[in-house]
């Protein structure tokens, strides 16, 4: 089983002596290694598949980490195993331990969109701007386990203790609706871990072995849970990349590689250097530029797979010209090369220079796929739905209750939820179990509270049917009750409505078939479905088409062949990091651009951007001049005869290309 593993990738799987941390580069075959090692464990070392959890941080690495283990295991049984991201396994963890929490079981899992709507509320405020702010600093004192009178206790001026109030309000929002945000799934089991020996006992005894992935992507909170988990043994194997830490803007705190050393004397560091993915000059690009920034571990990839093509550099006049020539290019090169449009990318640092490529793949019929999209289950069909599993699954959860109760319309409009609302507070009870207390009717009205009551009648007979039943019966009459498909054809035009219908069939099905393969009822479904929609959306399909990303969402991909585009001073690096002093964070970020090109690589800057409709002078990117000089090839200056010529070839390979399509 490891006679193909490399002599490092060997030595990480068959480590067993104690804590261990593998540094593995871009292209390393990191997942291999995760993958060999719990074949080896259960195979090999006596491992129960229930004993051992491999924990990373999408659905989708978590699927391919399964699938791969389980062609290694030969048919052999992983029943038991868990490979899941650590929100799902926090959310497994407050299931079964809800009651030591005073939650019920039943807890809703909370969206971006709710907890913006309850911060919003909060702060009467209406700019999104302000109110989004104030979620990023809730959630950033959650990653660091500060709880709101701790927060309060330690600010340091009127608006921090403002925004401390507002966690306050917030928190007690949500423990009114028995609800969780995507912060707590892992933040609860850390504070129930450490305040309760027992029930850290129990899950250690359950989890005795553990395999972190993209460890560098820890936040301070996920790093507790794994310490915890691991005990003073450390047994446990942390695979990661400091070069490859681009998270920091979203909690990822890189310090807990250096964290490590210091809570487990006995780690065992082993580095996987060796590129399995990218050409020889592609490497020593990434190389020394990385060398530019301090060193925790000293590491520096290689490959065998050859020098490769130079690496272009090209100037262009403005964007539109940069757009232009990179499609140009790319045309020509699938041409003469005979490749897929899957087989190339363009990357950029953030999402608004994605148009004016967009507009000339689509000027050459070229087709593309744009990563970071609004998610399947950001779609109003799919919440409308999901909102009546979460109220079936939690009638304490008023968001659910709000959406549900006023999509499809059905007589209950906004001053009656404002009324039920007030008397609900006084009595301090959610919406749903404030309609069934006397007084409700007469707060409400009697016209108003007759469409309340059979609402809540309906989802209170719905309920039990939802526990016991197989969900297809439950869903079909679900939809038909509420009759969900006559709703959107009154309301859309037919064209919209026939693909929004379509988009919900769709979503009933894939529950169906979930609920089959894994036996489970609806209402034991709706937490997953809360999380999958929260941490990834609906898998990016298979396209033969050209991909356009950021450079965060391409993280963990790769291509053939990348065009790295706005490679330029106040782009990357991002002038608000040059000013936060984040300078390294974005040196990674363009690592991490390199790193994903196995075969060319081609950089792009603009000599001038329009910004605020103003003509403005750019400079290329500091990190040009940090690349290895003698692999580059620099085209696009005036009067530059190799670049005309060059430019001219382009030009005959994509006429011939179109002339080639017809």
């Amino acid at each position: 089983m490891l006679s193909h593993l490399n002599p490092q990738q060997r030595e990480a799987v068959k480590y067993l002596d104690g804590p261990l941390l593998v540094l593995a580069g871009a292209g390393s075959g990191k997942t291999r290694v995760i993958t060999h090692k719990i074949a080896y464990l259960l195979q090999e070392c006596g491992y129960a598949p229930h004993n051992v959890a491999a924990i990373t941080f999408t659905n989708k690495a978590a699927r391919e980490m399964q699938e791969r283990v389980s062609k290694l295991l030969q048919g052999k049984s992983a029943r038991g195993l868990t490979v899941t991201t650590f929100h799902s396994l926090g959310l497994q963890i407050l299931r079964q331990e809800a009651h030591r929490l005073d939650y019920k079981p039943r807890f809703s899992v909370l969206d971006a969109a709710d907890g913006l709507q309850i911060v919003a509320e909060i702060m009467k405020a209406t700019d999104k701007k302000e109110i989004r702010r104030a979620q990023q600093r809730i959630s950033a004192w959650k990653n660091a386990m500060l709880s709101p009178a701790v927060a309060l206790a330690q600010a340091e001026s009127e608006a921090d203790g403002q925004l401390a109030r507002i966690y306050q309000g917030y928190q007690g929002t949500l423990r009114a609706y028995q609800a969780m945000d995507f912060d707590d799934l892992i933040r609860l089991p850390v504070e129930l871990f450490e305040g309760e020996p027992q029930a850290l006992a129990k899950w250690r005894n359950k989890l005795r072995y553990l395999l972190i992935d993209e460890y560098q992507d820890t936040n301070a909170c996920q790093y507790r849970m794994v310490k915890l988990l691991a005990g003073v043994g450390g047994a446990f194997t942390a695979v990661g990349d400091d070069d490859q830490a681009i998270y920091a803007w979203r909690g990822a705190d890189a310090e807990n590689l250096q964290n490590l050393r210091a809570d487990f004397e006995r780690l065992h560091v082993i580095k996987l250097e060796q590129n399995y993915r990218s050409t020889v000059r592609i490497l020593r690009a990434a190389n020394t530029l990385i060398a530019h920034n301090p060193k925790l571990f000293e590491k520096r990839l290689w490959s065998e797979l050859g020098l490769g093509e130079p690496i272009r550099v090209l100037a262009a006049r403005d964007e539109e010209r940069e757009a232009q020539e990179a499609v140009m290019r790319l045309q020509a090169h699938k041409f003469e090369n005979r490749t897929r449009f899957g087989d190339y990318a363009i990357l950029y640092r953030g999402n608004h220079q994605a148009r004016v490529f967009e507009q000339h793949l689509r000027n050459a019929r070229i087709p593309y796929q744009l990563s970071g999209g609004q998610s399947f289950f950001e779609r109003a069909e799919i919440k409308d739905i999901v909102a009546y599993l979460r109220l079936l699954a939690n009638s304490d959860d008023d968001p659910a209750f709000i959406r549900a109760a006023t999509t499809p319309k059905r007589g209950i409009g906004p001053q009656t939820l404002e009324r039920l609302g007030n008397y609900a507070a006084q009595r301090h009870l959610s919406l749903f179990a404030a309609v069934f207390e006397a007084g409700a009717e007469q707060q409400v009205g009697a016209k108003q509270y007759h469409p309340l009551f059979a609402f809540c009648q309906f989802i209170n007979q719905l309920q039990p049917r939802a526990e016991r039943e197989p969900c297809a019966a439950v869903m079909q009459d679900l939809l038909r009750a509420i009759d969900y498909e006559g709703f959107l054809f009154d309301s859309e035009e037919p064209a919209q409505a026939r693909g929004r219908w379509s988009n919900v069939q769709g979503f009933v099905a894939w529950l169906n078939q979930k609920a089959e393969q894994e036996g489970k009822s609806l209402i034991e479904l709706t937490q997953a479905i809360a999380l999958i929609s929260i941490l990834e959306g609906r898998d990016d399909q298979e396209l033969d088409a050209v991909r356009l990303s950021t450079l965060h969402a391409a993280k963990g991909l790769e291509f053939g062949h990348v065009f790295l585009v706005g490679v330029e001073e106040g782009i990357l690096p991002h002038r608000e990091s040059l000013e936060a002093g984040q300078i390294e964070e974005e040196r990674r970020l363009m690592y991490v651009g390199i790193t994903r090109a196995r075969k060319s690589l081609t950089l792009s800057y603009c000599k001038k951007r329009k910004r605020a409709g103003e003509w403005q002078i750019c400079e290329p990117s500091r990190f040009i001049d940090e690349l290895s000089q003698e692999d580059l090839r620099v085209s696009g200056r005036e009067g530059d005869p190799a670049q005309q010529k060059e430019e001219g070839t382009a030009r005959l390979a994509q006429i011939k290309a179109m002339l080639n399509r017809g």
